[in-house]
C-alpha cells in the first residue's frame, strides 16, 4: 500500500463472514462518533459489506464533523451523515431511530485539567444515549484500560478479571460501561461491551510510534515493555459482527491480537527492515496493560492480518514518507495520565 486510497480500501474490505452476519441483523446501522480515528473506516466497511451482500440497509454516521473533508469522504462512499453535538440533548433527541447502534463517541487525550469534560463524554452521555436507544442493539466501544496491569507471562486480563482502572480516563471508561449496563438492565436493551486495545493503522498506533522512533534515531522506551495490537480493519469487522452477539445483561468482549507483543522485538524488526540501529531506554517491567482476547477469537476467528504483516506495512509506510496523524496512543503510560 502506497497511498491513502489504497489504505482506506484495504481497511474497508469485508469478509464473507461479516457479510453473512449482517444478513442476519435486521435494520439500519447508526454510528455515533463516526468522525474519530476508527469511525470512517468502520462505516465504509459496513457499506461495502451491505453492497456485496445485496442487503437493504442504510449506514448513518453521526459526528460534529469539525473536518468537513471527513464528511464529504463518507458521503462519497455512500454513508449518510448527520452533524450533531451529542452533548446537546435537543440535537441528540432529534436523531433518527435505528435498530443497530455502534457507540464510538468518547474522549481520551488532554484530560488533565479537563476532567469534567471527559466524565461528561464518557459517563454522562452514555446514559442519555442508552435512554434514547433503549429499543436498539448497542455495541459500546470501550477500552482494555479498564483492567489492572497484568504480569507479562499471564496472557493478559480476560473478561472475568475484575476491572481496576488507573487514572481518570480509564475510570471514566468503566463509568461508560456501568452506565450503559444500568440502562440495559432497566430497559432490557441488548448490548456488547467492546474492550479494545490497540488498533493499528499505518497513520497512527503503537507500531507507527515504534517505527518513527527507530527511523528518526530516537530512543525506544521499554518501561511498558509489552502490548497488544490488532489491525484496525479486523477490529472494525469484529465490532460490526458483535451486533449478532448483543445480550441482556450485556456481554463483555476483549478485542486485540493473539500475541503479547514485545516492544523490544518489534523495534528490532523495524530496525532490521529499515537498516537502522535501535536505541533502547529503560528496562521492561514485569507487568503491562495486556488483554486476553481468546473469547473474541473463539467468536470470530483470529485476525486476518498478522503481526509481522502489520510491521511490514508500517515499516514501508514510514520509509516512504506516508501521511501520519498526530494522535499518539500513550501506550507507555503506566499511571493513567493522558
Amino acid at each position: 500500500m502506497k497511498t491513502i486510497a489504497e489504505l482506506e480500501a484495504k481497511l474497508a474490505e469485508p469478509s464473507a463472514d461479516l457479510i453473512h452476519d449482517l444478513k442476519s441483523v435486521d435494520g439500519d446501522i447508526l454510528i455515533l462518533g463516526v468522525g474519530g480515528k476508527m469511525g470512517p473506516s468502520l462505516a465504509k466497511l459496513a457499506i461495502n459489506a451491505i453492497r456485496e451482500g445485496g442487503l437493504n440497509k442504510r449506514v448513518i454516521g453521526v459526528s460534529r464533523f469539525s473536518d468537513e473533508g471527513t464528511r464529504r469522504d463518507l458521503e462519497g462512499a455512500g454513508v449518510e451523515t448527520i452533524s450533531c453535538d451529542l452533548l446537546n440533548d435537543r440535537e441528540l433527541q432529534n436523531l433518527p431511530e435505528s435498530r443497530n447502534i455502534m457507540y464510538m463517541a468518547g474522549n481520551k487525550f488532554g484530560t488533565t485539567g479537563r476532567e469534567h469534560f471527559i466524565w461528561a463524554m464518557n459517563a454522562y452521555l452514555p446514559g442519555r444515549v442508552a435512554e434514547k436507544y433503549r429499543n436498539s442493539r448497542i455495541v459500546v466501544f470501550s477500552s482494555g484500560n479498564v483492567y489492572p496491569l497484568s504480569p507479562v507471562g499471564s496472557g493478559g486480563a480476560h473478561e472475568g478479571i475484575a476491572p481496576a482502572p488507573v487514572g481518570e480516563y480509564a475510570q471514566s471508561c468503566l463509568g461508560r460501561e456501568r452506565v450503559f449496563e444500568y440502562f440495559a438492565r432497566l430497559h432490557g436493551t441488548p448490548m456488547v461491551m467492546f474492550r479494545l486495545n490497540y488498533a493499528i493503522d499505518m497513520r497512527y498506533g503503537v507500531l507507527l510510534e515504534l517505527a518513527k522512533s527507530v527511523w528518526e534515531g530516537r530512543p525506544v522506551d521499554l518501561t511498558m515493555g509489552h502490548a497488544n495490537v490488532i489491525w484496525q480493519g479486523d477490529a472494525n469487522e469484529m465490532a460490526l459482527r458483535c451486533l449478532t452477539k448483543c445480550t441482556n445483561p450485556p456481554s463483555v468482549i476483549n478485542v486485540t491480537g493473539p500475541e503479547t507483543l514485545s516492544i523490544r522485538f518489534a523495534a528490532g524488526e523495524f530496525a532490521r527492515r529499515m537498516g537502522k540501529e535501535v536505541i533502547f531506554h529503560g528496562l521492561e517491567s514485569e507487568t503491562a496493560l495486556l488483554s486476553n482476547a481468546s473469547r473474541s477469537h473463539q467468536w470470530f476467528g483470529y485476525p486476518r492480518v498478522s503481526l509481522l504483516k502489520m510491521i511490514e506495512w508500517v515499516s514501508d509506510w514510514v520509509q516512504a514518507g506516508g501521511v501520519i496523524w498526530n494522535k499518539p496512543t500513550h501506550f507507555q503510560e503506566r499511571e493513567g495520565k493522558f
